[in-house]
This record gives structure tokens, C-alpha cells and sequence, in this order.
């Protein structure tokens, strides 16, 4: 049985979720409280040391960091749907999870923790970086419904969630229409399920 950790807000951890539910697999879901600070615990940092979820245990592998765990289940059990195996489709791909864990991350999530968490980075500079990543997501999918290849791939996944939630941190998505449509498509795949549920 797959066990995920996972901390219900987290942008991170949602992404493991969505793509669990794509897949259609079952798992445990076990709550982590950050605010709490169960992620610091000794227990905890034995799964990962970084300290952070989400964490996936299947079977007797323990995976922490969200894009190894999508590339793991991708692998594992989405054929090469969700991950091309072709080294120039596997690029498109990696590219694009590069883009989520910098201008997503450091820009839209940042803001939106920024805003809602209270935490300390300039909301001015996050909402900017974030924007300039959308800038490059909108000028790829004006022409292409899914980022990486011509069916959503785990690249969609990794980019989804602070996008989706981009609002949260003060970035709102008017002036990216070719962004809005392709959360619209996304939202249409079969298994989606927005962040709460």
C-alpha cells in the first residue's frame, strides 16, 4: 500500500495527489502539521531529512522531494504516458519541471506563502518572478494544449498547482489567457481534484 505524508495546503503535495488520482492508485493519507512542526520531529526526518513533505513510502521505497516522486510514480505505473521514455520528449518534459521549481516555486508559491503564511520574502519580487514564468508558459501553450508533449504529461502536473493558485499570492491570470484555457483543459482531465478534497 502507497502512503503519502502530506500537508493538505501544500502546492507540493497536491501534485502527488492529482497525479495519484490520474492514475488511479490507492494510498494512505497521512496528515502532516507543519504548523505544528511535526515535519522537524526525529521520526519525520528519518523519512526525509530535508524535512519537508511530501513523502511517498511504497512498499519498502522511500521517496521525499515532489518531482522524484512524480517522475517515480510516472514511471512506476503511468507507462510512458505521463513521462515520455525518448530523450527529446523526456527534455521537453524536465524543462518544464525546471520552470515549476523555480519561477512557480520561488515566484507564485513564494508569493502566495508570502501572503497567507505571513513568511518573509519580498512579495513585490516573488510576484514578479512568478509572472515571468507565466509569461513562458503562455507563449508555449498559445500554440499547444499541454507543455511538453500533445497529452498532459507530469510537466502539466508540476506547473499546475501555483498556477492555479497563483491568485492566493497576488498574481492574478487576466493577462494570460492561453494560460487560463489550458488550467480549464486540465481541470477537465478524468481524476481531477482541486486542492480541499
Amino acid at each position: 500500500m502507497i502512503k503519502l505524508y502530506n500537508f493538505p495546503v501544500s502546492g507540493n503535495a497536491y501534485k502527488i495527489r492529482l497525479l495519484l488520482a490520474f492514475l488511479k492508485l490507492n494510498y494512505e493519507f497521512i496528515p502532516v502539521d507543519l504548523f505544528a512542526g511535526e515535519h522537524k520531529t526525529k521520526a519525520f526526518l528519518k523519512l526525509n531529512p530535508r524535512g519537508q513533505v511530501p513523502v511517498l513510502i511504497d512498499d519498502n521505497v522511500t521517496i521525499w522531494d515532489s518531482q522524484a516522486i512524480l517522475v517515480y510514480l510516472a514511471r512506476k505505473y503511468g507507462d510512458q504516458i505521463w513521462l515520455p521514455v525518448g530523450s527529446e520528449a523526456m527534455a521537453e518534459v524536465m524543462q518544464w519541471m525546471a520552470v515549476s521549481e523555480n519561477e512557480m516555486l520561488f515566484g507564485l508559491a513564494r508569493a502566495r506563502a508570502v501572503k497567507i503564511f505571513k513568511r518573509p520574502w519580498n512579495l513585490e519580487q516573488c510576484q514578479e518572478y512568478g509572472r515571468s514564468g507565466l509569461a513562458v508558459m503562455e507563449l508555449q501553450i498559445q500554440d499547444h494544449d499541454w507543455l511538453a508533449a500533445d497529452h498532459p504529461t507530469i510537466a502539466d502536473i508540476a506547473c499546475y498547482p501555483y498556477v492555479v493558485l497563483a491568485p492566493d499570492g497576488g498574481v492574478e491570470l487576466e493577462e494570460f489567457p492561453s494560460v487560463q484555457k489550458w488550467l480549464k483543459r486540465f481541470e477537465g482531465l478524468q481524476g481531477y481534484m482541486t486542492i480541499d478534497e
